[in-house]
């Protein structure tokens, strides 16, 4: 199984660390690596998350990380593409371009 990271998510990741950060680089750092572990966990049960009802797709999911949406697409048998890394509190009907138009 191959995990592979839009630009956008990457960016998400980049903006959760920066802001975490400004209090404390050790944290920031944590938190991205428990980010990254618990994608890692696709690698063995890539349908593990619960479907996202905003995108009507099957194939679209979603894990929960403390308040954050890791959103991510299961192509076929072979590939996970991680789309966005939001805060829960986000309404994901108001973020332009919404996760699910990345693909």
């Amino acid at each position: 199984m191959n995990i592979r990271w839009t630009e956008p998510a990457v960016l998400d990741l980049e903006s959760i660390r920066d802001y975490i950060a400004r209090d404390s680089e050790y944290y920031a750092t944590e938190f991205i690596g428990r980010i990254l572990d618990g994608v890692e966990k696709l690698y063995m049960l890539p349908s593990m998350g619960r479907k996202v009802p905003e995108a009507y797709d099957d194939s679209i999911r979603e894990i929960i990380f403390y308040n954050y949406q890791i959103i991510y697409m299961i192509e076929g048998t072979e590939s996970i593409l991680v789309l966005a890394v939001i805060h829960a509190a986000r309404d994901l009907n108001n973020i332009n371009p919404s996760p699910c138009e990345f693909i």
